[in-house]
């Protein structure tokens, strides 16, 4: 974990001595060639703790979704994880004085994104104990990625903040954009690597199919249970 921030902090005051060199009158090209730098700084950033990995394993355990459709969820939590923090930079003081209780963070955003996540935990524990069927759409998978990623990433708002405050925020959406790559890329890994898993267990019991109706239910009820847990936790938190 050491390394994962030594690596964070380098790529980050680089980065900043990037923007400053480009807001007085450096080139495009000299910037472009640090960019590709933002996709490693996103992947090592989403390996620290938060960003909904866990959330995310929880819901694709108790899901049905495969391989591609995980992936979805895994691009709609970045996406809105990363652009939210974009959005809410350029838009600049008025939202941030609402939203934005200290540096780095927005409860109000916080809030509604688990309580939301706490509703997708209810009604998966409804569908589990009433024997509904268990067909995830992707249209379900990208309202979960959407709703995990409400909460700004922070790193992303400071980088946003001090390319504004230098004069060049289009700097900073290039490295935004590239930074969520590799968050995306980092998330999609948990996803996959958590279907693969539970499509595993899912083969060794393809001969007993009442026990894997019960396993997946089961299954199912308990990451609802514990997408509501961490939802009222986090709220009272």
């Amino acid at each position: 974990m050491q390394w994962v921030i030594d690596v964070q902090r380098d790529i980050y005051l680089a980065f900043g001595e990037h923007i400053k060199t480009f807001s007085q009158g450096g080139s495009w090209a000299a910037l472009a060639a640090f960019l590709p730098m933002g996709i490693v700084f996103g992947a090592v950033h989403a390996m620290t703790p938060g960003h909904s990995k866990s959330v995310l394993a929880t819901y694709l355990t108790g899901s049905s979704a495969g391989m591609r459709r995980s992936l979805l969820v895994s691009l709609a939590l970045s996406f809105t994880h990363v652009f939210l923090a974009v959005a809410i930079a350029l838009l600049s003081l008025p939202l941030v004085s609402v939203t934005l209780g200290s540096v780095g963070r927005a409860p109000a955003l916080e809030t509604l994104s688990r309580g939301l996540l706490g509703l997708i935990g209810l009604w998966m524990l409804w569908r589990a104990l009433s024997h509904k069927g268990h067909h995830h759409g992707d249209q379900e998978g990208a309202a979960f990625g959407f709703m995990a990623g409400l909460i700004p990433c922070p790193l992303t708002l400071f980088v946003m903040t001090f390319a504004i405050s230098r004069g060049v925020p289009e700097a900073g959406v290039a490295f935004a954009a590239t930074m969520m790559t590799g968050v995306a890329l980092t998330l999609c890994a948990v996803a996959l690597v958590t279907v693969f898993f539970r499509q595993q267990l899912a083969r060794l019991l393809v001969s007993r199919p009442r026990t894997i109706a019960a396993v997946t239910r089961a299954v199912e009820a308990i990451a609802g249970l514990i997408l509501v847990a961490l939802a009222i936790r986090e709220i009272i938190r």
